[in-house]
């Protein structure tokens, strides 16, 4: 047998692996990453695998079931009496971003407006609210410095709160 014709043969041989194998070797990739908590080695090496949702037995806590602490109610640094309004996200009553704050981030229930806390600083409105928490991520007018502003999502429901003199906690 010459030298050429054993290349051809060893050319050929590649070939045709690269043909017949192809398709097992792109559905065992398949496999293997579509489920790659199941591999070989752990299947031949354990019996009891399986395939799907674990049982609730195999499933441990993880604080031993002893209960977790409970939260102490948070103590106001500082009650006040202030303005109160409400106001929704129209270009009437913001800038022409009325759907982000101040401080980037979207307006959402629980956001507050003011200019003389630091933003990020929790407040609540226990006489209307109750233990409700707001937390300041937008700012006001230059000309309201002592005032404060709810973001409500109606403009009918920020209408109907008006202007009130509420007691504010500063948690």
């Amino acid at each position: 047998m010459s030298e050429d014709s054993s290349c051809k043969t060893i050319k050929n041989l590649g070939k045709k692996l690269r043909k017949y194998l192809k398709l097992p070797f792109l559905l065992v990739s398949l496999l293997v990453f579509t489920f790659p908590h199941l591999t070989a080695s752990q299947a031949i090496g354990n019996k009891n695998y399986s395939i799907g949702p674990v049982s609730n037995e195999t499933i441990r806590p993880y604080n031993s079931g002893q209960p977790l602490p409970e939260a102490p109610d948070k103590q106001p640094k500082k009650t006040m009496k202030i303005m109160v309004t409400a106001y929704s996200s129209e270009v009437a009553q913001t800038d022409d971003t009325p759907f982000i704050t101040a401080f980037g981030t979207r307006v959402r229930d629980g956001i507050v407006a003011t200019n003389f806390l630091p933003k990020g600083t929790i407040v609540r409105f226990p006489d209307v609210y109750g233990d409700k928490e707001f937390v300041v991520e937008d700012r006001m007018n230059k000309r309201y410095y002592y005032h404060m502003d709810i973001w409500m999502a109606e403009k009918g429901s920020a209408v109907t709160f008006g202007a009130k003199v509420l007691n504010m906690e500063i948690l």
